[in-house]
């Protein structure tokens, strides 16, 4: 592979123009198919092989027309102090409103609260439901313009209007935060780099690279049902390691001229060997991301593979991209050890000879291994602690920032009808092949009513047919409580006994027992999905490393920091420690889908660390170096880049902190200290320890498993015999001429 990849680079640097060509082309023709494709939505909903989604197909099938699919809203009123939402002008305010919501081309129906029993009972709030013909990312925006201006002109009468529902799908916003995380990163790369020119070509190729993974979503977002988070993640973990695949090979380009090499041989060597560690490091986050198909929830699905394709344009970039722009920067990107004028450049150097600070970190390490690994797994320990309490939920309105409509209409909702009427349970009961349909719908209505939680069973509403009827239930407490986990729970099994007495199925579904039935998925999913990912990866980490124990320490060290970062977003998001600095207005369960995504991207960016890191050890180790010289040898020439590689992704991700979107912010924060505690924690700490303690060991390979293994040569030793069959040749030359 390092030679295959030595020729590339050479031919990127060499043709440049061809290759810069290409690239700008595809993010031209990516753009244009994003600026005439229609805007994202939320990504329908789908859940297969669950209770709630059989019961939502079944009311498709029974109740045609219903349009169970369909957006809604709900336009939450509250009448002034000291007034009543039956006071007779405020009543007109709520007719005038549901008569215009009704008049919309895409609404199917809108309940009147004064004869839908939508009237709290002290009278102070009230509530129209709207439902759409359409789903909500299919939803045009005259119809949201419409619903807006409608609780507009219903505040003009002195009443306050907030409209809840998915009908207002409000594309996340990330802020500022974003930028500042990018503005970061561009001053790691200038200190690590040591000139402006060599700082801005990873950032340039970056952002080359996630605007056409990134365009590429939004151009196939409605044709692929991707919702609009899913650019945002893309953007969020392509940006990071597109910035650091780049740095690896920018870093060894300068290495490569500092050795006294010509640029053209300098950039095929620079893609020949951090290229071949940016290939596998790119497979195991790729790997990481498309592995979570293995969870058959398809929003989640199309999240991993859409980032995975923006890391794999992440991978080509940094093997042609980058060694063409080389090709123009010309001698203005200069030898490792230099900098420019600007950055003080051509200054003496009075500690010239001085080990830099990775020397002497893991000369320390490997004099101390033992203490540094227990003080490292310990401080882990303490950190993963909050994760034994970790509680598991999707996010609703509730969880919005107070600013929001969404979230003003929901505690509007749970002031005047109880905080579980903004999560009612809908039971969906098929007497289809019952001889006495009512009678089974009856039964179910009064089991329903003697369970624990229950504040109000809605009478049973058949479909035209007769043989299959919804009955909705209003939990007592809020959607995300434990207590209407229990509530969907306790009806299942009253269900269970149902259909044992009569053959007819009750099934329960709506927006909250489908967020249960999510948890239980994702948490039944979790081990198959460490087992197939940590598996493959492990594979793989083999043939680079031609090693047992160094990818065995790897993935025991990933479980660790993936821990610790689970405690830190259960202390911090559950628990509440620092969430007014973090801008969390609202604790709760954490989102259902936090720990697998978090253990598929982690695993990928963490076996990123350890490929750059290790590589480099294994280097100087195959050229003949002991085993705790190479530690050193290996922290010498890369603990500097991957430390500025992890800062880098560190501000990135803390960027997206500043969403408005909490699932975004959510994993912006758990990425971002799952990084802090994996870099510098386990790759800067732990890994050179337990390398210094098992020595050679570290590098043992049964001989059958050796043959059996590829050479991808990662280590460009390929390259080393080529360098020494070229002194031969000149050496007999120079015979010949004598």
């Amino acid at each position: 592979m390092a030679t295959f990849l030595y020729r590339l680079g050479r031919f990127s640097f060499r043709k440049r123009h061809v290759v810069a060509l290409f690239w700008v082309a595809l993010l031209a023709l990516a753009g244009a198919g994003a600026a005439g494709a229609p805007a994202a939505g939320n990504s329908s909903f789908s859940i297969p092989g669950t209770e709630a989604q059989k019961a939502f197909d079944l009311l498709d099938e029974r109740f045609p027309g219903a349009s169970a699919d369909g957006a809604t809203a709900r336009v939450v009123f509250k009448a002034p102090d000291g007034e009543k939402m039956t006071d007779p002008g405020n009543k007109a305010a709520v007719q005038e409103t549901v008569d215009e919501l009704s008049g919309g081309a895409e609404v199917a129906q809108v309940s009147d609260p004064y004869q839908g029993g939508g009237v709290s009972r002290d009278g102070t709030v009230a509530y129209a439901s709207v439902t759409y013909k359409v789903s909500g990312m299919e939803l045009e925006e005259t119809s949201r313009e419409a619903l807006e201006a409608a609780a507009e002109d219903a505040r003009d009468s002195g009443l306050t209007v907030e409209i809840g529902g998915d009908a207002l799908q409000a594309v996340p916003e990330t802020g500022s935060a974003e930028i500042i995380g990018i503005g970061v990163a561009a001053v790691v790369l200038v200190i690590t780099l040591g000139s402006l020119l060599a700082a801005g070509l990873p950032l340039l190729t970056a952002i080359v690279g996630v605007g056409i993974g990134v365009a590429t979503i939004t151009a196939l977002a409605s044709t692929l049902d991707l919702g609009s988070t899913t650019s945002i993640l893309a953007s969020m973990i392509g940006l990071a390691v597109g910035i650091d695949y780049a740095l690896f090979v920018v870093s060894r380009y300068r290495a490569e001229l500092a050795e006294g090499r010509e640029r053209e041989e300098a950039a095929g060597r620079a893609v020949g060997t951090a290229g071949s560690a940016v290939v596998f490091a790119g497979l195991t986050v790729v790997i990481a991301l498309v592995g979570l198909s293995v969870v058959n929830i398809p929003m989640l699905t199309k999240m991993g593979i859409a980032a995975a394709g923006t890391v794999a344009v992440a991978v080509l970039i940094a093997l042609t991209l980058i060694p063409a722009v080389l090709g123009y920067a010309g001698r203005r990107v200069r030898p490792a050890g230099e900098k420019s004028k600007l950055l003080g450049g051509g200054r003496a150097k009075d500690k010239a000879d001085r080990p830099n600070m990775g020397t002497r970190w893991a000369s320390f390490v490997v004099r101390r291994p033992l203490a540094v690994l227990l003080l490292g797994i310990v401080g882990l320990g303490a950190a993963a602690v909050p994760a034994g309490s970790l509680e598991l939920g999707l996010p609703d309105d509730g969880s919005q920032p107070t600013s929001t409509t969404q979230r003003r209409a929901y505690d509007l909702l749970s002031e005047g009808f109880g905080p579980g009427f903004n999560g009612p349970l809908v039971v969906v009961v098929d007497a289809q092949g019952s001889d006495d349909p009512q009678a089974v719908f009856q039964q179910a209505g009064d089991e329903i009513k003697a369970l624990d939680n229950v504040v109000n069973v809605a009478p049973a509403a058949p479909n035209k047919a007769g043989d299959t009827a919804t009955i909705a239930v209003i939990p007592d407490a809020k959607p995300s409580s434990a207590a209407t986990e229990d509530l969907v729970h306790d009806i299942r099994a009253a269900g269970a006994d149902i259909k044992d007495d009569t053959g007819a199925d009750v099934l329960v579904t709506g927006a909250t027992a489908m967020n249960i039935d999510v948890s239980q998925k994702l948490n039944d999913a979790l081990v198959p999905y460490l087992v197939l990912v940590v598996g493959l990866a492990f594979l793989l980490l083999i043939v680079v490393f031609r090693s047992i124990l160094v990818p065995l320490k790897a993935a025991l060290g990933f479980l660790l920091s993936v821990l610790a970062a689970l405690g830190a977003v259960v202390a911090v998001y559950q628990w509440g420690w620092l969430s007014g600095l973090m801008g969390v207005e609202e604790t709760g369960p954490i989102m259902s889908m936090m720990p697998i995504f978090m253990v598929g991207v982690v695993f990928g960016l963490a076996m990123d660390y350890e490929v750059f890191l290790v590589t480099r050890i294994r280097e100087a180790h195959v050229h003949g170096e002991k085993p705790s010289q190479a530690v050193v040898t290996g922290f010498r020439y890369s603990a500097r880049v991957v430390t500025a590689a992890a800062v880098i992704m560190i501000a990135v991700f803390s960027g997206f902190i500043g969403s408005s979107d909490s699932m975004v912010k959510m994993i912006g924060f758990g990425l971002a200290i799952a990084v802090l505690f994996d870099a510098f924690v386990v790759r800067m700490a732990i890994v050179p320890a337990v390398l210094a303690l098992l020595g050679a060991k570290a590098w043992w390979l049964p001989k059958w498993l050796d043959r059996a293994l590829p050479n991808v040569d990662v280590e460009g030793e390929s390259l080393a015999v080529h360098d020494r069959a070229a002194d031969k040749d000149d050496e007999d030359k120079e015979l010949v001429r004598a």
